[in-house]
């Protein structure tokens, strides 16, 4: 297990307590993209503000004694951390959500309690004895055990989401339809079971993230050549994209960035 160096959706590296992504095995990575562990310890009366974009994906989280499952999101994810805490999240893969549940876009922007006291416990004990690797391999072992494995449709679902990810000339539905070979509907019907999003709010938001990695690494990039290298139309386009997601135009992100 290795940890992964993307680092797409955290808008904020400096704010982040102690934090960890894991890549999950290979064995499950048809149902788990990877692993996310926060640990913070703050001051009586401090807090931290933790500002993210998501990805387009559903988590399955341990935290504060439960097992929470967060349904995919619209916009950015905010969370104020006070005290001396940890939480241990699995992005989970297409194929992975849909095994657990068949309405995806039923608990958009919000989450459901989930049952499952055995993960529960078995991530429990390690993460209080402050054992990232041990609670991973626990975790691990448990979606062995409790999530099926993925069938074709769900390794379509999958490969539909890793193209969007990997192909920045993506820019539209029917592009992608074009490439998965496959009808603008199915398309359609495959993002809504398998993610809870249309396909083209999938699209966007790796591509807003893209932004933000751009925006917070190359100081001097035009804002023009950045849209362009992302697929937009123009300049306007991404800035009004990124306003409506982040509430910040890309100048203003990338002189708070932190």
């Amino acid at each position: 297990m290795t940890t992964t160096g993307d680092s797409r959706g955290i808008l904020f590296p400096g704010q982040l307590p102690a934090f960890e992504r894991v890549d999950a095995p290979e064995d499950i990575r048809d149902r788990v993209e990877w692993f996310w562990i926060p640990r913070w310890e703050l001051t009586d009366g401090a807090t931290s503000t933790q500002t993210v974009l998501p990805f387009p994906a559903s988590h399955l989280v341990v935290e504060h004694g439960h097992v929470n499952l967060y349904g995919p999101t619209t916009g950015i994810s905010v969370r104020v951390l006070s005290g001396h805490d940890w939480a241990f999240g699995m992005r989970l893969r297409p194929a992975g959500l849909a095994a657990l549940t068949s309405e995806p876009a039923e608990f958009l922007d919000t989450y459901l309690s989930f049952a499952a006291p055995g993960l529960l416990s078995l991530v429990t004990t390690p993460m209080r004895a402050g054992e990232n690797t041990a609670a991973v391999r626990a975790a691990a072992d448990w979606v062995r055990r409790e999530i099926a494995g993925a069938d074709d449709t769900g390794r379509t679902a999958n490969a539909m989401v890793d193209l969007i990810a990997a192909d920045r000339s993506i820019t539209s539905v029917g592009e992608l339809a074009e490439r998965m070979r496959m009808s603008v509907r199915s398309v359609q019907r495959l993002s809504a079971r398998y993610i809870g999003l249309s396909p083209l709010a999938v699209i966007r938001r790796y591509r807003l993230q893209e932004a933000a990695v751009q925006l917070r690494a190359r100081e001097s990039v035009a804002m023009g050549d950045l849209a362009a290298q992302l697929g937009y139309a123009d300049q306007s386009h991404m800035c009004a994209d990124f306003r409506g997601v982040l509430g910040i135009t890309p100048g203003e992100y990338r002189r708070v960035k932190g």
